[in-house]
């Protein structure tokens, strides 16, 4: 099958014109840096939506809409309507608070802006890709609709990706969803992650005149110190992580409540189960009559896979080695776990290189961005000339 794939990149390659390329790198990476600067806390997503919406319909998408999650929606028509879409994916919320200095600066081969790489170039990839394919007079096979989801970070809990998908998930070919800094690695795994928020509750009191009484901060700090303690299996990998710790009213007081934010994933649903239950265990352990818990579930994210044998993984690495790049086989948590959970082949790939993500100095490289959107652009109309995955 790799052969194929193969035959079918190169023959691709060798038909479009590619004299756009530099161009459309230099246009992406300003529309990137246009919808960097405008604050997408998540859950705070409607003024950059609304900035995406006018980019749909100023490259000519039709279609048009918002929803109330503020995803946005446009359509590239194919040439054959009655197929069903190959689904392009990109979320365009941020962790950074609405009120972050989003300035962006060049430093040599980078750009270095809050946001940047996670998700405004991947925003604006996948914006690229219709305005690209106008341009070179080349319509796809099938239609392409195009979503930019919101709350896919943090307690988002891929919330804009699991409306849309289950408004179309009968009738969608497959999914290719952008995450910026991806280039060069295909996700063909979505991990199943849980996420908790603990909370403790003591009747607290004065730290001199009640010394002794349950505190809520104690509680909450031997639990931390507790779960420090789980050994999580190396294969299949699985993570925990502490990510916040607050609570209490004073330093002279016998905090009445107090409580953390954890991070549970693994690569196998069981296991993370496994996981959660030595939480509550120890949770359990250090209820008392004066020190009471509760867990409440904040994030839910669903897990799936594909065989790295699967043709859009195939035609993925294809795209990858016809530009020249040496694609490796990942798995990660983004909003492909969605449809990967519903058996809709779906895979996350990216634009450009970089790092620091979910840093105030994130940055993205310049150079690789026209091989990405070249990739973006085969791999899109390759899995659009293709056959029914399901």
């Amino acid at each position: 099958m790799m052969h194929s794939m193969r035959h079918l990149v190169e023959k691709l390659d060798a038909e479009l014109d590619w004299q756009i390329l530099q161009d459309l790198a230099s246009w992406t990476l300003d529309q990137a840096l246009a919808i960097q600067r405008i604050p997408a806390p998540t859950f705070q997503e409607r003024q950059r939506a609304e900035y995406v919406a006018q980019l749909f319909q100023q490259i000519g998408l039709q279609q048009v809409s918002i929803d109330s999650l503020h995803n946005v929606y446009g359509r590239l028509h194919g040439q054959e309507s009655r197929l069903s879409p190959v689904m392009i994916s990109a979320h365009i919320d941020t962790i950074f608070a609405g009120d972050t200095d989003l300035s962006a600066k060049r430093d040599g081969e980078c750009i270095i802006g809050p946001g940047l790489g996670d998700n405004s170039i991947g925003v604006a990839g996948m914006v690229a890709i219709p305005y690209a394919l106008q341009r070179m007079n080349v319509v796809p096979e099938r239609d392409l609709q195009i979503v930019a989801t919101t709350r896919e970070e943090g307690l988002g809990d891929l919330g804009g990706m699991r409306a849309a998908f289950q408004s179309m998930k009968h009738n969608i070919h497959c999914v290719i969803n952008l995450e910026g800094l991806a280039f060069g690695h295909v996700y063909h795994a979505g991990i199943a992650v849980r996420r908790l928020h603990i909370t403790a509750t003591a009747p607290g009191g004065h730290s001199w005149l009640h010394f002794g009484r349950s505190s809520a901060v104690h509680g909450i700090a031997q639990l931390a110190a507790k779960l420090t303690t789980i050994q999580p299996p190396q294969n299949p990998r699985t993570t925990y992580n502490i990510g916040m710790i607050e609570g209490g009213e004073a330093i002279n007081a016998i905090a009445t409540s107090a409580s953390l934010w954890l991070d549970l994933r693994s690569e196998d649903r069981a296991t993370l189960e496994a996981i959660e239950t030595q939480v509550r265990a120890h949770v359990t352990a250090l209820t008392a009559d004066d020190l009471t818990f509760s867990v409440r579930v904040v994030g839910d994210r669903p897990a799936g896979k594909l065989s790295p044998d699967h043709p859009l993984i195939q035609v993925a690495m294809a795209a990858l080695a016809q530009v020249g790049a040496h694609g490796t086989l990942e798995t990660g948590s983004t909003d492909a776990n969605v449809p990967l959970s519903e058996g809709c082949p779906a895979i996350t790939v990216g634009v450009t290189r970089g790092g620091n993500a979910h840093r105030l100095d994130e940055y993205v490289e310049i150079q690789p961005i026209a091989s990405g959107l070249r990739h973006l652009i085969l791999l899109t109309l390759a899995a659009s000339s293709s056959k029914e995955f399901r």
